[in-house]
C-alpha cells in the first residue's frame, strides 16, 4: 500500500484502487448509515467496498481521512453556469434588474466564447467545493455555436453535468422545433450516458394558449426531462402549473426551479405527479421569488434537491444553500408558530435533510440516483473528503451532519472523486487547466467590459428600472400579459 503525503493527480494514480482509511462516513444510502473510523475502497470507476478495516489490493493508494468526513459528491441541480465569469457583478442586483440586463440589454452580446469562459469556470469552481455534478441551466444559447461552446467547455473538465439546453431570447416552441437543435442533440448528446445527461431548460408563461406545448413534445420525442423555473414571483405562475398537468406534462422528472410563489392546488399537483424541486435559497431571499419553499414543500412531502443559480450573486457553493436553507426553513417555522403565539421545541428540518437534499436529492431529481448519490459499494465513485487538519474549526466532530451544514466551508474540501478520477487533493484541483480558464476568462470580461463601455458597465452594477414603462416579462420569453401578470411585472418594475 502507498500512502500519500502530496497531491494526488490522475496520472500518479493510474489503475491503481483508492482507499480512504479511518474516516466518518456519511454513506446517504436508504437508512442513512453512518460509519465510524471506516474506510472506502475505490476500485476504478466505483466504490468496491464501505467498512472497517478494509482489505485492500496491492499497490492500492491509502488517503489518510482521520479526523475528516467522507460523503457523497454534492449535486448541483440548477446552475446558470454561462453567466459564471461574470462572478459577483450583481451583487446588489434584484430579480428585475437581473432581468434587465441578462434579457432586455447585456445578454444578447454573449459570444460562444464568452459562454465558454462561464461553463468552464463554472465547471472548475463547482469542483473545486466538492459539488461533483452539476445540472447546467444553460438559457444563453442563442446560436447552436453557443451551444457547442458550452458543451465543450463541459467535456474539456472532468465533472459530471447534466446540460440544460435553454434560450432565453426566443420562445421554446421555436427553437426547440427546428432542425439545429435536434442536429445538436443529435451530434452532442444522444448517448453521452451518466457523465453528461440532458434536459430541455424553459419556462411556461401561461398563455392559454400554451405555445410552450410543441417544447414539451419534442422533450418526449427525444425522451428528455424538462426543467423549469416556477412560482417565481411576477414571472412564472399557478396558470403555467395547470397547463402542464391539463395537457399531460407534469411527469417524475420534471424538475421545478425555485416554485417559491405557488398555490397549494399547484404544490398538490407536483407531489401527485411525482416531480420535484430544486431549491435555490440564497436566490430566492435576495432576488424575491418568494420565501424559500422547503417549508411548503415539505408539509405536501415533495422532493428537494438543492442548487446555487448563479455566481453573478451568490456562492457557487451547496454548503452555503444548505446553511441558508436551514435558517430560512427554521426562520419560517418560528414566525409561523409565534404568529399563534406559539413556541416551537424541536426543529423539524434537520442537518441530515439538508446534507440528503444536497447529494441524494439531486441524484433522484436528474434520475442518476442509481449511479451516484450514495456511497454504496458497485455505485459510481464520485467522493468528498472533507478534512482541514490547519483548521481550528475542522475538530472535534461530534454530529456530522452538522459539521457539514454548519462548519465546514470550500477551504475544507480535501480531496474530490468524480468516477473514480482524482480531480482535488489536498485541497488543490490537479488534472485540469486552470491557467487555460483564467485566459478565457479574463478575454470574455475584457470583451463585454469594452463592449459595453466603461459608463454601462459601472452602471450595470445596479442598472435603472424603466419608472413609467410596463416590461414585457422577459423571464418567460415572450409578449403574453393577461390582467393579474400585467399589474404583477408592474409593481415589479
Amino acid at each position: 500500500m502507498t500512502a500519500s503525503t502530496t497531491p494526488i493527480t490522475p496520472d500518479s494514480v493510474g489503475d491503481r484502487a483508492l482507499v480512504f482509511r479511518g474516516a466518518t462516513i456519511l454513506t446517504l444510502d436508504d437508512s442513512g448509515t453512518v460509519l465510524d473510523d471506516a474506510d472506502l475502497l475505490v476500485v476504478g470507476e466505483r466504490i468496491e467496498a464501505v467498512g472497517p478495516q478494509l482489505a485492500v489490493p496491492d499497490g492500492t493508494i491509502e488517503i489518510d481521512a482521520r479526523g475528516g468526513i467522507v460523503m457523497p459528491g454534492m449535486i448541483d441541480t440548477h446552475r446558470h453556469m454561462w453567466q459564471t465569469a461574470m462572478r459577483g457583478y450583481g451583487a446588489d442586483w434584484t430579480l428585475t434588474q437581473y432581468f434587465v440586463w441578462y434579457y432586455l440589454e447585456h445578454g444578447k452580446i454573449f459570444r460562444p466564447e464568452d459562454v465558454y469562459a462561464g461553463n468552464i469556470l463554472g465547471a472548475l469552481e463547482a469542483l473545486d467545493a466538492g459539488v461533483t455534478t452539476t445540472a447546467d441551466w444553460s438559457h444563453g444559447l442563442i446560436t447552436p455555436q453557443h451551444a457547442d461552446a458550452a458543451i465543450d467547455a463541459l467535456e474539456d473538465t472532468p465533472g459530471r453535468f447534466v446540460f440544460g439546453y435553454g434560450n432565453l431570447h426566443a420562445g421554446p416552441w421555436e427553437w426547440a422545433t427546428s432542425p439545429e437543435f435536434k442536429d445538436l442533440h443529435a451530434r452532442r448528446l444522444h448517448g453521452k450516458g451518466d457523465m453528461l445527461g440532458f434536459q430541455i431548460a424553459f419556462d411556461v408563461t401561461g398563455d392559454k394558449d400554451f405555445p410552450e406545448k410543441a417544447a414539451f413534445e419534442v422533450a418526449r420525442e427525444l425522451g428528455a426531462p424538462v426543467t423549469t423555473h416556477a412560482g417565481v414571483w411576477g414571472a412564472t405562475s399557478d396558470e403555467g402549473i395547470h397547463l402542464m398537468h391539463d395537457h399531460g406534462f407534469m411527469t417524475p422528472e420534471t424538475v421545478y426551479v425555485h416554485s417559491a410563489s405557488l398555490e397549494h392546488d399547484s404544490y398538490q399537483r407536483i407531489a401527485a405527479t411525482g416531480g420535484s424541486v430544486s431549491v435555490a435559497t440564497e436566490s430566492e431571499q435576495s432576488a424575491g421569488q418568494g420565501y424559500p419553499p422547503t417549508w411548503v414543500l415539505r408539509a405536501h412531502d415533495i422532493p428537494v434537491s438543492l442548487s446555487m443559480d448563479t455566481s453573478v450573486w451568490w456562492s457557487a457553493d451547496l454548503f452555503s444553500a444548505m446553511r441558508s436553507t436551514l435558517g430560512a426553513d427554521r426562520s419560517r417555522m418560528h414566525l409561523e408558530a409565534h404568529a399563534q403565539e406559539e413556541t416551537v421545541t424541536h426543529s423539524h428540518l434537520r442537518a441530515e435533510h439538508v446534507v440528503r437534499w444536497a447529494t441524494r436529492g439531486g441524484s433522484q431529481a436528474l434520475g442518476l440516483d442509481h449511479a451516484v448519490g450514495s456511497l454504496e459499494p458497485g455505485k459510481k465513485a464520485d467522493v468528498v473528503l472533507i478534512k482541514n487538519d490547519r483548521s481550528p474549526a475542522m475538530f472535534p466532530i461530534l454530529n456530522p451532519y452538522g459539521h457539514v451544514a454548519f462548519q465546514a466551508q470550500r477551504a475544507d474540501v480535501h480531496t474530490v472523486l468524480v468516477n473514480g478520477r482524482v480531480v482535488k487533493s489536498e485541497h488543490e484541483l490537479v488534472g485540469v487547466d486552470l491557467d487555460k480558464a483564467r485566459r478565457a476568462v479574463d478575454e470574455s470580461v475584457e470583451y463585454l467590459r469594452s463592449t459595453l463601455g466603461e459608463d454601462a458597465w459601472q452602471q450595470g452594477m445596479n442598472p435603472d428600472i424603466p419608472e413609467s414603462t410596463v416590461l414585457d416579462n422577459p423571464y418567460t420569453y415572450t409578449d403574453h400579459r393577461d390582467a393579474s401578470t400585467h399589474d404583477r411585472v408592474g409593481d415589479q418594475v
